[in-house]
């Protein structure tokens, strides 16, 4: 009995020891066995993120893990998790400006899918993808104006920056707040690069006494121009398509001359699976993935995929604002700082 109870302890030894040789070696390169869950953090909005994460689940029977939060918020738990990560894949913040500023913190690592491996990294005045690969563009956002259908007629709407000044329109715009929101900031920055800090100082000083609301989130002045509560309203383009498909009275003017940024995805340095990662990456690009974005109004970058909006990549050429990409990230938070000492 002794003998048979010592072989029994052994075998129970040596299938424990066999386990935990196999747990280390799954664990062994961050988790990249195919099996294992796939963490998304995505400010975008929940809906659109949960599908993308359903349709990836249902083709390739990997689970995603979607976690929603601000840009700001998710950049900020990106940094507290540096020792040990928690996410794989980062995707949207509202175009490049906020990846941009996150190559140098550290938190995200160079991959671009074969499919964009021989993009430009500049083309028609759009950065389509980082220069070492740290994102890779996945749509087209366009910050124009959105405007009440029922309040303003086609032909009245305003076509340029400096229309939006014109006194028929006093009191009637609503923009974000710049020192809050990454969509104002960006406006901000592009129009000073244009025409030089003190003359855009004064132009924003003269579009605020325009606005009945400055709030803070990027989206609120389409919705309050849905809402009728503002004539115009500056904004992305597809959240005025969003409102539309709704049924609500809201169409969308895109600028003589304007920001076009891609909205980016990005692998998180260090996340506990970097091979689901990357091939999740892959899959934003995909014909598949491409729809869904189509579907939510968003612009794709894939062109076999058609755009739902009147906007695609070709119709958009000649409206781009070549962007100083070092010019704006030396100076995105002073002018974010500046704005609620100067703008009253």
């Amino acid at each position: 009995m002794k003998k048979i109870s010592l072989t029994l302890l052994s075998l129970v030894f040596l299938v424990g020891f066999l386990a935990a040789c196999a747990g280390e070696s799954s664990g062994d390169g961050g988790g990249s066995e195919s099996g294992d869950p796939i963490t998304l953090y995505s400010p975008e909005t929940p809906d659109l993120t949960k599908e993308l994460a359903a349709k990836y689940e249902e083709l390739y029977g990997q689970t995603v893990n979607v976690q929603y939060a601000g840009t700001n918020v998710l950049v900020n738990q990106m940094m507290a998790e540096k020792g040990s990560p928690k996410a794989d894949v980062w995707y949207g913040g509202g175009g490049i400006l906020p990846f941009e500023s996150a190559v140098d913190k550290g938190i995200i690592t160079s991959y671009i899918p074969e499919s964009a491996e021989d993009w430009e990294v500049v083309e028609n005045g759009i950065k389509m993808k980082h220069q070492d690969g740290y994102y890779v563009g996945t749509e087209l956002f366009v910050l124009g104006f959105s405007y009440n259908t029922e309040l303003v007629s086609e032909e009245e709407a305003p076509k340029t920056w400096e229309d939006l000044l014109d006194p028929k329109w006093e009191g009637k715009i609503q923009f974000p707040n710049p020192a809050a929101s990454g969509t104002a900031t960006l406006m901000v920055l592009s129009y000073m690069m244009q025409h030089g800090e003190e003359e855009g100082w004064e132009y924003f000083q003269a579009l605020a006494d325009q606005a009945n609301s400055i709030p803070d989130s990027g989206s609120a002045p389409t919705k309050g121009v849905a809402m009728g509560e503002a004539h115009v309203a500056i904004g992305f383009d597809f959240m005025a398509y969003e409102h539309q498909t709704k049924g609500e009275t809201v169409d969308f003017i895109v600028p003589d001359k304007t920001p076009i940024l891609v909205n980016p995805a990005s692998l998180v340095e260090g996340g506990p699976n970097p091979e689901g990662g990357k091939k999740f990456m892959d899959f934003m690009l995909s014909e598949e993935a491409q729809q869904i974005l189509a579907n939510w109004q968003h612009i794709p970058i894939n062109p076999e995929v058609e755009s739902q909006t009147p906007l695609n990549i070709d119709s958009l050429k000649e409206n781009a604002v070549d962007l100083d990409i070092d010019w704006v990230n030396e100076n995105y938070d002073r002018i974010r700082n500046e704005w609620k000492n100067k703008i009253n």
